[in-house]
């Protein structure tokens, strides 16, 4: 990566399924990318517990002795729902909570494969990254052609000028953990001029008013 400038990430967020899904690639690929993470001594957080993709990658992580943060809502815990997390846990009342813990503490974001759950934290942080509200990269891992289908639909979106070339810029794609991560560090946040005009202190009661149409 010479010549390109990076961007220090510490801790990675990781988005995917409760459950192992019906390729073993998938479940090889979670575990690669916790050794990754841990080889180049980045820390993790995850949506807790133990199951699927999710107890993967935070075992591969903790394996490599690196932190690992579960953000885990209340309901989950009861009955032992998803199992122990491999590591530190914290307790939240919502799942909203849940996110904007994970948006705050995280230094970028990754989605492996994963169902609606998934889907939802992924594209609520690329939404929140295009208003403004945070400029951390994010990234899928593209296991085995898994995300073709939706990265078509978004590049489709574009033409059909729902989303902007460079709203479009704001999702990361790779088929290795490794150039995942270093497109992660050498992502440059491009903010839209109207939308980087928002206030979103939690003080502010009314939002600027803007002359522009949003392409959410």
């Amino acid at each position: 990566m010479e010549g390109v400038s990076v961007r220090k990430i510490k801790k990675i967020c990781v988005f995917c399924g409760a459950n192992s899904g019906k390729d073993v690639a998938f479940v090889n690929a979670a575990f690669h990318l916790g050794e990754v993470l841990g080889k180049r001594k980045i820390d993790l957080v995850y949506g807790g517990g133990k199951l699927g993709l999710m107890g993967c990658v935070s075992t591969a992580v903790a394996q490599h002795e690196r932190q690992v943060l579960g953000i885990i809502p209340s309901a989950f815990t009861i009955n032992n729902l998803v199992g122990e997390t491999c590591g530190k846990e914290i307790k939240v009342a919502t799942m909203q909570e849940r996110l904007v813990m994970m948006m705050e503490l995280s230094d970028a974001f990754i989605a492996l494969p994963g169902g609606f759950g998934t889907l939802e934290e992924l594209f609520q942080m690329i939404s929140w990254a295009q208003l403004n509200i945070h400029n951390k990269p994010i990234g899928v891992l593209n296991i085995n052609g898994f995300f073709n289908s939706l990265l078509s639909f978004v590049d489709h979106a574009v033409k059909q000028e729902f989303i902007t070339p460079r709203a479009r810029k704001i999702l990361i794609s790779a088929t290795t953990a490794d150039e995942l991560v270093d497109k992660l560090q050498a992502f440059r946040f491009e903010s839209d001029p109207a939308l980087s005009k928002l206030k979103w202190s939690p003080s502010s009661s009314q939002k600027e008013k803007l002359d522009l149409t949003l392409r959410l």
